[in-house]
């Protein structure tokens, strides 16, 4: 798969709104949500967000190199993120829960995020800007 193509600002622009939301909606009134006894840590939650949000926006520019990945569903998408990084997808939801009930430290977690995708982004277009060289340098 080729990482370019993806519309990284496009991405950025739904990331940004969807954190705002959590963050709101978790900032009302509700009961203390409990820690969980295998809690995904901060570091391996924003990895595997990052991880979420490339495949999700793989997946939704549709830019598959062969047909077996054009049949595969958003979810299959979301679990090989799951099972790269070792993690269950109900440890994942229960940590995801945890974290977005505690809105500052979500806020925190999405920032980091935000600004790791962006700092690939910002890798990528320097990439693209550099002159290929041909080999032909210094040869005469």
């Amino acid at each position: 798969m080729n990482l370019r193509n993806i519309s990284y600002s496009r991405m950025k622009k739904t990331l940004l709104p969807l954190a705002v939301l959590l963050a709101f909606l978790t900032a009302c009134e509700k009961p203390v949500i409990e820690k969980p006894r295998d809690l995904v840590s901060r570091d391996k939650m924003i990895s595997m967000l990052v991880d979420i949000h490339l495949v999700e926006a793989i997946y939704q520019t549709k830019r598959f190199s062969s047909e077996e990945l054009r049949n595969l569903k958003e979810a299959d998408f979301y679990y090989s993120v799951l099972k790269i990084h070792g993690v269950a997808d109900s440890t994942f939801e229960k940590s995801l829960i945890y974290y977005s009930s505690k809105p500052k430290e979500f806020e925190k977690i999405y920032t980091r995020v935000v600004n790791r995708l962006t700092q690939m982004e910002q890798e990528l277009e320097e990439k693209s800007q550099k002159p290929v060289d041909i080999g032909n340098s210094g040869s005469e």
